[in-house]
């Protein structure tokens, strides 16, 4: 966006779509819990030795779906949610420690992480906070660690309904990783095996670099 969003308008964004989640909780939960995400888990498992066991930053962890999965593959996952209802539900669904952490207030660890998985969720991101949000993901990993992002694809930031989304395609999305330290490892389109105009979603396996 050319012109800069004030941070009293940001603050406004962030709680109006974390209420949005707040208030759709259990309806979230019942309509992604089957979701079949086992490509995104091997693309993102891959880049790893098999026998590694990992920690994990689930970036935006819903209910816990994803750390459950990890987990009982004998991962270390650690989730991060800025809705108090799912970090509630994913402590409740995976037994595994959950970070209350709004995506524009976060407070990591450095070096902390092996991967970091952020399935459906930097898009809720506003452009200009982008490369600072990504900036930290960067230093929570360890050297050579790996970022696992999937978003919504299209070139417009605003409203949808309540919740703020910032939509990209893959040359924009490369750039902000590439300006963030990242080196970009493999794209793909989901679902898988459909045109292009039928695969909304872009997923992208990225490198911490140096």
């Amino acid at each position: 966006m050319s012109e800069k969003i004030p941070r009293q308008q940001l603050a406004e964004i962030e709680r109006v779509t974390l209420g949005h989640y707040d208030d759709n909780a259990a309806s979230f939960w019942q309509g992604t819990k089957d979701h079949d995400v086992s490509q995104n888990y091997q693309k993102f498992l891959g880049q790893f030795p098999p026998a590694q066991q990992l920690d994990i930053l689930d970036f935006g962890c819903g209910p816990g779906r994803d750390l459950c999965y990890f987990k009982s593959l004998g991962h270390r996952p650690v989730g991060l949610d800025g809705t108090l209802a799912f970090t509630e539900m994913a402590r409740a669904h995976s037994g595994c420690p959950v970070l209350h952490q709004s995506f524009l207030s976060l407070d990591l660890e450095r070096a902390a992480f092996d991967g970091v998985f952020a399935n459906a969720t930097l898009f809720h991101v506003p452009a200009q906070e982008l490369p600072r949000v990504l900036a930290e993901l960067r230093d929570a990993l360890r050297d050579g660690g790996i970022l696992f992002t999937s978003n919504p694809r299209g070139s417009a930031e605003g409203w949808s309904g309540q919740r703020y989304g910032h939509y990209m395609e893959l040359e924009v999305s490369q750039r902000y990783l590439q300006e963030a330290g990242f080196d970009i490892l493999e794209h793909y389109y989901r679902p898988a095996g459909k045109p292009r105009s039928a695969q909304p979603w872009l997923a992208i396996v990225s490198k911490k670099r140096g």
